[in-house]
Order: C-alpha cells, then structure tokens, then sequence
C-alpha cells in the first residue's frame, strides 16, 4: 500500500474503527497509486494526485481500459461507491471523498448523455488558485475534502463516509 494511502488508513479509517479491506492494487494508472478496496460496505477506487510544475492545484487520472485497451472515463455503471482523492503537499495529507452521484452530477462521469473525463485537477485547502474557473472548482470540491492536521477531521470524515 501506497505511503499516503498507508498514513490515511492508520490516522483516520483505524481510529474510527472503520471496516477496511480487499485492498487491490491496479496495473493501470500505477503512477497514481491505483488501487480499489472495500470501506464499511461501500467500493472504493483510490487514487494519488500529483502535482504539476506549471498549475495550481494537483491532478488525477480517473480512467479505464475497455477490451480493444482504449482509455474510457468511468461510466455509472461501473460498480464503485466512492473515487477518494489522496493529497500530500510537503507535510500536509488530505482526502477528497467524492461520492458517484457528485461525480455524475459535475460531469466526471460518463452518463448515457454526456462523455465523463479521464482525469481531473483537484484543489485541496492549502492550495490557493489563481483563475476564476479554479476557484469555482475547489469551491464545490472543498465539501468533499479533509485534511489530517484539521480539528474538525473526525466529524468531517463521518460526513463524507455516511
């Protein structure tokens, strides 16, 4: 398991007592700490953001493989609960948790109308963007989002798993 992913589990889904497991790493998307496993119940796919020398923010891949090994956006009927978003910046971690349904609704996903995308800039708290569209973004995107060092972590955290 992945070092952020690793410090998350022991700091946040131990703590709380959290039902972890199947943990399944993934050939594809390798570079972004690919992986998927079952928390209380519910199919998570994991990724890790990286940051990028030129943008604000920090970007993710969120893409399959059909048979013929094109590149697809997830789809929703692909079976997941939740695609979580791991960010570290020197020494702040944090999680994005974005539930399928939110994914759908900011046309991350692929529906039978629209083409979702196969990846993604994410803004976490101390990240500062410098555009409009940017601060649009990290603003929806911030109730999805909690940081380790926060003090309202464990309230945060119980939010965004219910």
């Amino acid at each position: 398991m992945n070092a952020n992913l690793t410090e998350i589990k022991q700091k946040i889904y131990d703590q709380y007592s959290y039902d972890f497991s199947n943990y399944k790493e993934e050939e594809e998307s390798k570079e972004y700490d690919a992986c998927t496993f079952i928390l209380n119940h519910k199919i998570v796919i994991s990724r890790t953001a990286k940051i990028t020398p030129k943008k604000i923010g920090q970007f993710v891949t969120f893409w399959k493989r059909n048979l013929a090994g094109v590149t697809l956006p997830f789809c929703t009927k692909d079976n997941f609960d939740y695609y979580v978003v791991n960010t570290r910046k020197d020494n702040k971690l944090g999680q994005f948790v974005f539930p399928k349904s939110v994914l759908v609704a900011k046309g991350i996903i692929t529906t039978e109308n629209k083409e979702g995308k196969r990846g993604f800039r994410v803004y976490p708290s101390w990240d500062i963007p410098n555009n409009k569209q940017a601060q649009r973004t990290q603003k929806w995107q911030l109730d999805f989002f909690y940081a380790l060092n926060d003090p309202n972590t464990q309230e945060k955290v119980k939010k965004l798993y219910r």
